[in-house]
């Protein structure tokens, strides 16, 4: 299984290096206001993909701040309800000891 992801791997290194030998000619973006960028379109083509991976990441940010959030108060006890269990039930009782307490050692 390792020698197949191994090949995988190397395929799809050498089809994007193959890719990048054959646009090696310039392109030219246009801008607003008659900007314009010369480039590789290879480099082109690599910067609009680290750009939409940019941006696609930073609109999941919100999603993932709300999810750690929820996670978080999930994981917290409740006082209310902490307090509510543990006032009818005497501390001797709530776990019985095997050993002597390390105090008493």
């Amino acid at each position: 299984m390792r020698f197949l992801v191994w090949l995988l791997r190397a395929f799809l290194f050498f089809a994007l290096f193959a890719f990048a030998l054959n646009n090696r000619h310039n392109a030219t973006v246009h801008w607003f206001f008659g900007q314009s960028w010369n480039a590789p379109l290879v480099i082109v083509v690599l910067a609009a993909f680290a750009g939409g991976c940019a941006v696609g990441v930073l609109a999941m940010v919100p999603a993932w701040w709300h999810h750690r959030r929820q996670a978080t108060r999930a994981a917290a006890p409740d006082p209310a309800v902490a307090a509510a269990a543990g006032a009818g039930v005497p501390a001797a009782a709530e776990a019985p000891l095997d050993h002597p307490p390390r105090e008493a050692l």
